[in-house]
């Protein structure tokens, strides 16, 4: 008994279990509501032609998990993007303008400069980090709201990259061709992210590179640099409270600029991986959307509870809950439907809180219920 109250009272006072066993509340429950949706478009196929090909077109296919590792990558980092600036008292909406100014980075020193892949991650990362920190000397030295001013230079930087990708057709980094950027393949081998043997594995898909690894990797740095570093204490201290932090002699101004700087760098990397693993060209004449990926990278986060750790882990389900989607028979769904199941997923989110006070509450209960018959005996 003595060892069951231990092990309870443990579990309710750790924030890393009450952040996975919410996270997993809120999948199961989605996955629920998101049968329930299938059900009212098409009963009779909800579940064969429906959940079940959601959930098990990844591991049916060696090719369908590639494409999910290819697609979580990118994720992963903009996931991270988000929760980094979470956890510093930011809300870094502007992730898919600072993806999308990485993307030129990665691009151009590609295709016009014939650059290593890993400078041109680097040149992602940078145009990133800048992309990122205008939004943070607004809000450091003007007390503009940080989302805001994300938005406006999302816009900003999606035309402005599409302008001098097209270049009236005649830029270095256009193909009259495809309409698209000139494929890495064709153009510069050399700067194409290594496969290292991952497409062999994955059913001889290219675009399976080791992007996932250094993802994950960064994803490691962030955990440690959050949690184990004095760095860290501080850019937390002044999201908690910035008054408090400044009584204490920390420097808020230079941690918001560098707070929004890294969560820029982090999505301009998600950039990077993602054209330099040549998943996709850009296409500057029909972007007129802002990548779909920089506001995914918030679902992420919150399905992480902002954890670095947990970002992997979220980023992975959800890139796999959307490319089952795509596999789903148009005869009875859109494949907008696995959209709609992460939405649902990401909506319960909102009562994460509410989810793991629970779990605490019952697990303190079950604690002290142990405690109580220890004593009795």
């Amino acid at each position: 008994m003595e060892k069951s109250k231990s092990l309870g009272g443990r579990l309710a006072s750790s924030e890393a279990f009450l952040s996975v066993a919410a996270s997993l509340i809120c999948i199961a429950i989605g996955l629920l509501l998101g049968v329930a949706a299938l059900g009212i478009i098409n009963a009779e196929h909800a579940i064969g032609d429906g959940l079940l090909v959601i959930l098990q077109s990844g591991v049916k296919s060696p090719r369908n998990m590639g494409t999910v590792l290819a697609n979580g990558a990118p994720l992963i980092m903009t996931g991270l993007s988000v929760g980094f600036a979470f956890k510093t008292g930011l809300f870094n909406i502007g992730a898919a303008g600072q993806y999308t100014m990485g993307a030129f980075g990665a691009l151009y020193c590609a295709i016009v400069w014939q650059l290593p892949w890993y400078v041109c991650l680097l040149a992602a990362m940078l145009l990133g980090a800048v992309w990122g920190a205008i939004p943070g000397i607004f809000k450091a030295y003007l007390n503009i709201n940080e989302v805001i001013t994300a938005i406006m230079f999302n816009w900003i930087g999606l035309y402005l990259v599409n302008d001098i990708m097209y270049g009236k057709g005649k830029s270095p980094m256009y193909d009259l061709a495809s309409t698209k950027t000139y494929s890495l393949r064709k153009v510069a081998p050399q700067s194409m992210i290594p496969s290292c043997g991952m497409s062999d594995v994955f059913g001889k898909l290219q675009s399976v590179t080791i992007a996932i690894f250094i993802a994950i990797f960064f994803a490691v740095v962030v955990y440690v640099v959050l949690s184990k570093t004095t760095f860290g204490y501080e850019l937390k201290a002044c999201g908690f409270n910035k008054n408090a932090a400044q009584y204490a002699g920390i420097n808020d101004k230079r941690n918001i600029i560098l707070s929004m700087m890294i969560a820029g760098a982090l999505a301009g990397i998600g950039a990077g991986l993602y054209y330099l693993s040549t998943v996709a060209e850009w296409n500057p004449q029909v972007s007129t959307a802002l990548p779909a990926i920089g506001f995914n990278g918030i679902s992420a986060a919150l399905l992480a509870c902002s954890n670095p750790i947990g970002t992997i882990f979220s980023s992975l389900f959800i890139s796999y809950i959307t490319v089952g989607g795509t596999k789903l028979s148009t005869q009875y769904y859109t494949k907008e439907i696995a959209d709609v199941i992460t939405a649902l997923i990401i909506y319960l989110c909102a009562f994460s809180l509410l989810f793991k006070n629970k779990i605490r509450s019952a697990l303190a209960g079950k604690s002290r219920g142990g405690l109580g018959k220890g004593g009795d005996d």
